[in-house]
């Protein structure tokens, strides 16, 4: 076995594709399909299943994928962790995040985190808290950033509360009101976030024992912001998502004063490489600067 070996066929399995993986590599596809086959000569079974839209893990493939991503993290520390000692940064941090984050946030973090330390690569997998969460505990990432209510069994650190808006067109009946109670929500056709699961609207809403006339559930914010301009109903959002809104939109205060609390989670902060660590500090440093962190 090698280190070669398993980059090779986490890269597969990342791409999906045997081909996609070489070019990322800078590898032949003939010294893909090489690795994968001495692997599964090695081991004694098949790691993946071939057809005509790519390849997918086998189940003895999808056993394994955890341990050979743990090796190659483990590895990554190392060659952190020695260039340190060496008075040199390198390495690649891997992070999970979701829309607000990823436009809010991260260009001036990462502006700032790569003027002191240029050698080290970003790497950025977007998706809603469910993906966000699966990818932390399958060391897909390193860390990443979530609602605090979806972090569950994960070690996290708050940054930041983030107010619960109610979202109506300007010529809606509610859009005179400074504030509404979440009861009033039940006489309205309602948009329903879809982060995840869990996730906070729905959270908010289920413990308030509130149940709007649900007409759609939406995954991306835009396309959330997009169905209450056009009158499609109305809909709960928090304020950082609202950073682009329409002007022929407002919003209202919900009474009880609801948030959610956007943080970083990692399987283990203690076990998180030099780099990784570098860079929450830097996130931290960028609030900061920015009067953006509440802890």
């Amino acid at each position: 076995m090698s280190l070669t070996k398993f980059e090779i066929f986490h890269a597969v399995v990342e791409f999906g594709s045997l081909s996609k993986a070489a070019e990322a590599l800078r590898l032949t596809q003939s010294a893909v399909s090489h690795a994968i086959a001495s692997l599964e000569a090695e081991w004694g079974f098949l790691l993946l299943q071939r057809d005509r839209s790519g390849v997918r893990l086998t189940s003895n493939g999808e056993q394994v994928l955890k341990l050979v991503r743990e090796i190659l993290n483990w590895n990554e520390k190392l060659k952190q962790q020695v260039a340190a000692i060496n008075g040199l940064e390198v390495g690649m941090v891997r992070i999970g995040t979701f829309t607000s984050v990823s436009a809010r946030w991260l260009p001036g973090v990462i502006r700032m985190f790569h003027t002191h330390h240029p050698l080290i690569e970003i790497k950025l997998l977007e998706g809603d808290y469910d993906e966000i969460r699966h990818w932390i505990s399958s060391g897909e990432v390193d860390f990443g950033f979530l609602s605090l209510t979806a972090a569950k069994s994960l070690e996290t650190i708050p940054l930041k509360k983030d107010r619960m808006v109610c979202m109506v067109p300007r010529q809606h009946h509610l859009s005179g009101k400074t504030s509404i109670p979440l009861e009033q929500l039940e006489e309205e056709e309602f948009i329903m976030p879809k982060w995840g699961y869990d996730h906070d609207v729905r959270t908010i809403l289920k413990e308030n024992r509130v149940f709007p006339k649900v007409k759609y559930e939406v995954v991306e914010d835009q396309a959330i912001i997009a169905m209450v301009q056009h009158g499609l109903g109305i809909s709960i959002l928090p304020e950082m998502a609202l950073f682009r809104m329409p002007d022929d939109l407002c919003t209202i205060h919900l009474e009880g004063d609801y948030y959610r609390t956007i943080g970083i989670a990692a399987s283990s902060f203690y076990h998180l490489s030099p780099a990784s660590k570098t860079f929450i500090h830097c996130v931290q440093s960028w609030l900061r600067s920015q009067s953006l962190l509440d802890f």
